[in-house]
C-alpha cells in the first residue's frame, strides 16, 4: 500500500473538519469532491455559494458534501471579529480593521474559524504565497508551547526506493527558513522527528546535511552544521541524530561505511535536515522530479492548530494529499 493510501486510512478512522479557503481555483474544487468521495474529511468551503457550485458544475464535480460558509452570510461574523480584534490589539488591531480583514482575506477567516474550534485544520497555497498563508496563521493561533520556531517540511515518496522509510523521507526546511542558525537547524530537527513519527510512524533517523562528512571539509558553512548537531545532541539526546553527513553518506549503507564509520544514522536516514532553504528547496524539487517521488508539503509544523501550505504548483492530488495529512496531524493535536 502507498504511503498516502496509509495516511488516508488513518484520516478516515478519526474524520475531521478541514477548511479550503481557495475556492476560486478549480484545483481545489475537484480535490474537495475527492476528499468528500473519498470519506477523508469533512470540508468547509468558503466563499458564495452560489459561485463556487457554478464552478463545480461547470467542472462535472460533486460538493453536495461540503459545507460553505459566506463570510458575508455567516452568523458567527461577529464571533469572529470580536475574536480577532482581542488576539491583534496589543498589535493595534481595531475592530474595523478586525472586520474588513475577515470579510475580504479568506486564509484570515479560515484561520479564524480553526481558532475558533469550528474547524480541525486548514489546507491553502494553491494561489497564495507561504508567506500569505503563514502570516494568519503565526498572528492568530501562535507557535505550539514548547516549540521554538515554526518551520516547513515535506513528506516525500519515492517509489521503488530501498533508502529512507522504504522511500519515504521527511526533508526540512524546504519552504520557510531561508538560513538558519545552528540553533534552529536544532530546532528544526527536533521538530522534525516528531512530525516524521506522527505521520510515518516509525523511528526517525536524522542526518544533518552539508557538503562535508565528519570533517572531510572546511568552512564556515560546515561549522554552522556541527554546531547544529552539538546543540541537538545536548538539547535532544532523545533522539538519533548525527552529522555532519553529506548524503550519500546519510542514505548510502557501502558509503557509510567509508565516510562515516560508526555512525548511528549513516546509511540509514529517513529524516534529511537541510543547512538552509536553497539546499532544502532544490532537493526536494530534484527529488520529485527526477525520481518521480510523490511530495507532499511544505507542512508546516509548530503551529499550535494544524494549518499547512501547498506549493502553487500543486495538483488537484496533491491537495487531497495533504488535506489527508493535516486531518492526521489534527488527531493528534
Amino acid at each position: 500500500m502507498a504511503y498516502i493510501d496509509i495516511i488516508k486510512e488513518k484520516a478516515r478512522s478519526d474524520r475531521k473538519t478541514i477548511v479550503l479557503p481557495e475556492t476560486t481555483d478549480k484545483r481545489t474544487l475537484i480535490a474537495a469532491s475527492s476528499i468528500i468521495s473519498e470519506g477523508i474529511a469533512d470540508i468547509i468551503m468558503i466563499g458564495d455559494e452560489e459561485k463556487i457550485m457554478d464552478g463545480a458544475g461547470w467542472l462535472e464535480v460533486e460538493l453536495g458534501g461540503a459545507k460553505i460558509v459566506n463570510p458575508e452570510k455567516t452568523p458567527k461574523l461577529e464571533e469572529y471579529i470580536e475574536l480577532l480584534y482581542e488576539l491583534r490589539k496589543s498589535k493595534g488591531m481595531t475592530m474595523e480593521k478586525a472586520r474588513e480583514l475577515i470579510l475580504k482575506d479568506y486564509l484570515t477567516f479560515g484561520v479564524m474559524m480553526v481558532k475558533a474550534n469550528d474547524a480541525d485544520g486548514m489546507v491553502a497555497g494553491a494561489c497564495h504565497a507561504t508567506a500569505d498563508t503563514l502570516r494568519p496563521a503565526l498572528q492568530i493561533l501562535k507557535t505550539a508551547p514548547g516549540v521554538k520556531l515554526v518551520s516547513g517540511f515535506f513528506i516525500l515518496d519515492v517509489p521503488d526506493c530501498e533508502y529512507g522509510d522504504n522511500g519515504t523521507f521527511l526533508f526540512a526546511d524546504c519552504g520557510l527558513n531561508q538560513d538558519p542558525t545552528a540553533q534552529e537547524l536544532a530546532a528544526i530537527a527536533d521538530s522534525s522527528a516528531t512530525s516524521f513519527k506522527q505521520l510515518v510512524g516509525t523511528e526517525p533517523i536524522i542526518a544533518m546535511l552539508s557538503h562535508s562528512t565528519k570533517g572531510s571539509a572546511k568552512h564556515p558553512l560546515v561549522d554552522k552544521v556541527v554546531e547544529a548537531t552539538k546543540i541537538a545532541k545536548e538539547n535532544y539526546p532523545h533522539l538519533i541524530l548525527d552529522g555532519e553527513l553529506q548524503t550519500d553518506a546519510a542514505l548510502v549503507p557501502q558509503v557509510a561505511k567509508s565516510k562515516a564509520p560508526g555512525s548511528p544514522v549513516a546509511g540509514k536516514a529517513n529524516v534529511l535536515i537541510f543547512p538552509n532553504l536553497d539546499s532544502g528547496n532544490i532537493g526536494y524539487k530534484l527529488v520529485q522530479r527526477l525520481a518521480k517521488a510523490e511530495a507532499y508539503g511544505p507542512m508546516l509544523q509548530g503551529i499550535a492548530r494544524p494549518v499547512n501550505d501547498l506549493s502553487r504548483g500543486c495538483s488537484w492530488q496533491d491537495i487531497v494529499g495533504v488535506v489527508a495529512l493535516t486531518a492526521v496531524q489534527a488527531q493528534l493535536a
